[in-house]
């Protein structure tokens, strides 16, 4: 793997998953779970991944696996707890329910790697800040707004300096996360047809 890369894999697994009665990225799709799926996506544009998850079932994937710092306190904790543990400015955030994002797509945020703090996908007038790329300095963002019980990764978006990229209707399957059942069904007949 070349070193040139600069930029750490931070995929976010920390969800309950209440709406799909088990651990979302552990679910299997097209015969891998979806973790495995965002894994291998990431992997050709980052040095290093790893998994932000309190789920131990994770290390079977054999990926450096940190927990929360700041526990029960939403996806800015999980972004908090990978952006603490990272070695490098840049990090390409994944939410771990994605299993059609590919490497490609990702590409469009690592190739604007300029003064940004985050920079975001969206989709229909709805921004993405779990398909992301993040400034390592985000952290303290984060531990400002936790400080103040803000759990809402909008809210850090909004604060800091933030480059959104629009998603073309093609490739809005790309970006769907799969949070039930019907969904994941939705999207499998999708990709059959």
């Amino acid at each position: 793997m070349n070193n040139d890369k600069d930029i750490t894999g931070i995929i976010l697994a920390g969800g309950k998953s209440s709406r799909m009665g088990s651990e979302k990225g552990l679910i299997l799709f097209d015969g891998k779970p979806f973790i495995q799926h965002i894994i291998e996506a990431v992997q050709p544009l980052v040095d290093e991944i790893m998994i932000v998850s309190s789920n131990p079932d994770y290390d079977t994937f054999g990926i450096t696996r940190v927990e929360d710092i700041i526990p029960d306190a939403g996806p800015i904790a999980g972004l908090h707890a990978g952006l603490t543990h990272s070695k490098t400015t840049h990090n390409l955030v994944v939410s771990c329910d994605v299993p059609l994002i590919t490497s490609e797509f990702l590409k469009k945020l690592v190739q604007e790697k300029e003064d940004y703090d985050i920079i975001q996908f969206e989709m229909e007038g709805k921004t993405i800040p779990l398909i992301a790329l993040y400034q390592k300095r985000c952290a303290e963002t984060c531990v400002e707004l936790l400080t103040n019980g803000e759990r809402r990764l909008r809210k850090l978006v909004s604060v800091v300096k933030t480059k959104t990229i629009p998603v073309s209707e093609k490739n809005h399957v790309l970006v769907t996360n799969i949070n039930t059942v019907e969904d994941l069904k939705v999207i499998t007949h999708a990709i059959d047809h």
